[in-house]
């Protein structure tokens, strides 16, 4: 039996990770001056502030079998790969101050993804099954801020992000035997940390941000291709440009 390992996937891509928050880091000015004008001084004074995001993501599956897996009449499936596949989001940010060191951020965004799944065979080619999705999801979460120090602060995140499917694809193509059944409602926990850089008009803040679903979305309906699957449940690391 597989399993697609979050973390193993990061460790593999960390030195990609670290080296594009560097080059953030090194292309704000204000990052290595002691003494700065500071931009925005009272910005974070506001009980209500809004902007807008830009997300870049990757995703996979997470998988476990059934028993049916077993089965004498999968002795020719030799397994079932989840992959991870990128794409990306558009959204808005309505952030309230709740004290000097929290605020509280309703972040409605619509999300497109692609979930790769390739079942290898022993007496044929293999598969890949894509199961292509467009998602309203509205994640709600808490963050906590650092001191400011200049034009920059640093911070973490956390809270849930539910979403529901509106491009209508499972409904359109049914559950035909050429596609696998896959639930409309998803409910994540979320995960992250960034950056507040102030400049004189706005707020730009890069964002890194951990997703792992909890609900399964394989469907009910069984067909060959979801019978030797149990439970799917989604994992998701995204990059946020945040505008305020």
């Amino acid at each position: 039996m597989q399993t697609t390992h979050l973390w193993h996937k990061l460790y593999l891509h960390r030195g990609k990770i670290i080296a594009a928050l560097v080059l953030l880091l090194l292309c704000t000015p204000s990052f290595s001056q002691r003494r700065v004008n500071m931009n925005n001084p009272n910005y974070d004074n506001r009980f209500l502030s809004y902007g807008f995001l830009i997300g870049v993501h990757t995703s996979s599956y997470q998988l476990s079998y059934s028993d049916a897996f077993l089965a004498r009449e999968f002795d020719n499936l030799y397994s079932i790969s989840p992959s991870w596949s990128s794409a990306f989001s558009l959204g808005f940010i309505v952030n309230m101050k709740l004290a000097d060191f929290f605020d509280l951020r309703l972040l409605p965004k619509v999300a497109f993804y692609e979930h790769a799944l390739e079942y290898l065979y022993l007496d044929r080619p293999a598969e890949e099954v894509l199961v292509e999705t467009t998602v309203v999801e509205f994640p709600l979460v808490l963050k906590y801020k650092s001191e400011r120090r200049g034009n920059n602060r640093m911070y973490i995140v956390g809270g849930i992000k539910p979403g529901t499917e509106v491009s209508a694809q499972n409904e359109l193509e049914g559950a035909g035997e050429d596609n696998l059944p896959i639930r409309g409602f998803n409910l994540s926990a979320e995960f992250g940390f960034g950056l507040d850089i102030y400049y004189p008009l706005f707020k730009f803040s890069p964002e890194l941000r951990f997703s792992r679903g909890f609900a399964n979305m394989l469907g009910s309906e069984i067909n060959p291709l979801s019978e030797g699957i149990d439970r799917l449940t989604t994992n998701t690391v995204t990059l946020y440009l945040l505008f305020q």
